[in-house]
């Protein structure tokens, strides 16, 4: 799989751990930034991971800021993204079962090294479970983003 990841200057370090993570997971990853912990704005990371998944060129995605809260915002505004913020594995879980989430956000600031690589792997291995019902919702949220709802 090929995994988009990016973050702000206060999941910079959190970020390149978790790169590191996922080549022991047998991924690809592709880094968006940033690249330093030098002051940046979280919106163009955001938008660069969700681009690179939009746009098929990555399977899916990680964001990060210190909170997950800015950069999920700033994925979402992208056509075709479900960015999903997540502090446990359940949501993890249930957002790729239900909502077939396509990018991760975490809070850096907010959660421990252990528990971020717990909820990356969930959210890697949790397969969309196809349901009716959840193939309804997410047509709606498409049609929200074309705003025919």
């Amino acid at each position: 799989m090929k995994i988009a990841i990016g973050g702000d200057h206060a999941a910079f370090g959190a970020k390149n751990k978790l790169k590191d993570f996922i080549v022991t997971l047998g991924h690809e990853v592709v880094d968006f930034g940033t690249y330093s912990e030098q002051s940046c704005d979280y919106p163009e990371f955001g938008a660069k991971v969700a681009h690179a998944v939009a746009d098929g060129a990555c399977d899916v995605g990680v964001v990060l800021c210190t909170t997950g809260i800015g950069i999920s915002i700033s994925a979402n505004k992208v056509d075709g993204i479900r960015c999903a913020l997540c502090s446990d594995v359940h949501s993890a879980e249930m957002t790729r079962r239900h909502n077939d989430a396509n990018v991760l956000a975490m809070g850096a600031g907010l959660l421990d090294e252990k528990t971020m690589q717990d909820i990356l792997t969930t959210f890697l291995s949790t397969p969309f479970d196809g349901g009716e019902r959840h193939v309804r919702r997410i047509n709606k949220i498409a049609l929200i983003e074309k705003g025919e709802l």
